[in-house]
């Protein structure tokens, strides 16, 4: 799954437009490296995302096409 869809189907941004922007602007790394929207996402990955004043890193558990609000934090751990 791309990144920007996977930040988006976990909620963790809430819009795809604005997790690829965050992505082409380098504000989101995945395992220290700075990754483009289009990064498919594994299993394990360590994603990084700052956004204004706020730093946040998860790590990815799971990988679902659809979530639903309560189900949508189990696809990652916040480190």
């Amino acid at each position: 799954m791309r990144l920007d869809k996977y930040l988006k189907v976990s909620r963790i941004i809430k819009r795809r437009t604005v997790a690829n922007e965050a992505c082409d602007a380098g504000r989101v790394e995945v395992n220290g490296k700075v990754a483009r929207a289009s990064y498919d996402v594994k299993i394990g990955d360590k994603i990084k995302v700052s956004l204004g004043q706020n730093e946040r890193c998860y790590e990815v558990l799971e990988i679902n096409e659809h979530a639903l609000k309560e189900n949508a934090a189990d696809m990652y751990k916040i480190i």
